[in-house]
């Protein structure tokens, strides 16, 4: 198995990195536009996608954790390193809570959860009255509800201030950042 050097990133980095980044931009997008337009229809897919991406990002962290943190490309301060590293750690861990406290709403909230049709929790229903949901832990639900609102807007941050880094690095700077992201050597 390739590891990354500071030459190159290996293949399972760029594919992880690319894989979870645009899922996770969609995920945003969908997220935003279904509580903005009211879209409830595109609940059941961004839940879907959320349960899958829980364990695209675990894979990804683990890989992450597992390589080290690739070494900068160019010399730069201290603050700079700090801010980079803090944005890349945002990135890491809210890229798995967002979908944790996403089931926790929906499973606690007695909503339970199906992936593209296929049930993975089941529904929590009322015995007097099957047409309605009870939640398994209301608090708990409540809780990862206001965790998956508020995170969103920091992640959407953290993917900006990503996006705006990477584009500093390969405008400004010229340092090959960006390059090994996209499979190429420096």
């Amino acid at each position: 198995m390739q590891y990354d050097s500071h030459q190159k990133f290996s293949p399972t980095t760029i594919f992880l990195h690319w894989l979870v980044g645009l899922i996770i931009i969609g995920m945003l997008a969908s997220g935003v536009y279904m509580v903005e337009e009211n879209a409830y229809w595109v609940f059941s897919w961004h839940k879907s996608f959320g349960f899958i991406v829980l364990f695209i990002a675990l894979t990804r962290a683990t890989w992450r954790l597992k390589n080290g943190w690739p070494t900068a490309a160019g010399n730069y301060s201290n603050l700079v390193h700090g801010v980079a590293k803090v944005i890349h750690w945002v990135l890491i861990l809210s890229t798995l809570l967002m979908p944790i406290s996403g089931l926790m709403t929906s499973v606690l909230g007695g909503h339970g959860l199906s992936v593209f049709g296929l049930e993975v929790f089941a529904q929590n229903f009322s015995v007097e009255d099957p047409e309605k949901t009870l939640p398994i832990n209301y608090e708990l639900s409540k809780v990862g509800g206001t965790v998956h609102h508020y995170l969103g807007y920091v992640l959407i941050g953290a993917v900006v201030l990503h996006v705006a880094g990477a584009l500093k690095h390969h405008i400004v700077d010229k340092d090959g950042t960006l390059r090994r992201m996209l499979g190429k050597s420096i």
